[in-house]
């Protein structure tokens, strides 16, 4: 009877212990974070994104609602970065929804980002930086957005459009 209580015991002071215990939570990177919001099933570092969306999703040049904008690898920036877009203000202008920006897991949502391409197809942008309260001074080359339709917009997208793998190419 003695062994039963000092197993039961331990038990309830292993449940106590994981019960009361801080969660060591890591903060929110933009991946998961994009993925949850936009629906797009990519996994992996951001900067990989464009090319496992090839064959899957819609790629593209364009903003649109939804959308996920795919940053490329930098000195600043390894791993890229992903980011859903909220809004389309204008031609030059889109609200993000992202996370793991301004500061390691902080999400922002309508934070505003700027196409600074000489063409004007949203290859380099700057985008809102919460401490200096304005877009940041740094220019992000991006490869593009990835559009999340259905299932069948996108099967249908994919069988009309071609895809070249170029970035910032329709398709």
């Amino acid at each position: 009877m003695k062994k039963v209580s000092v197993v039961v015991s331990a038990l309830l002071s292993l449940a106590a212990q994981a019960f009361f215990a801080p969660a060591l939570a890591r903060p929110l990177q933009c991946v998961p974070y994009a993925r949850a919001q936009s629906g797009i099933g990519i996994h992996g570092n951001a900067a990989s994104w464009w090319d496992q969306a090839k064959g899957t999703y819609k790629r593209g040049s364009s903003p649109e609602a939804g959308a996920v904008l795919v940053f490329k690898s930098t000195a600043a920036m390894p791993y890229g970065h992903v980011a859903m877009i909220r809004e389309v203000v204008d031609a030059r202008h889109v609200l993000l929804d992202h996370a793991n920006w301004s500061r390691p897991g902080l999400v922002e949502r309508s934070a505003l980002a700027e196409d600074v391409s000489e063409a004007g197809d949203w290859s380099n942008v700057r985008v809102w930086y919460g401490p200096s309260r304005a877009l940041g001074s740094r220019q992000n080359p991006t490869f593009g957005f990835i559009y999340n339709g259905s299932p069948h917009e996108t099967a249908t997208a994919l069988a009309t459009a071609q895809d070249d793998g170029s970035p910032n190419k329709a398709g």
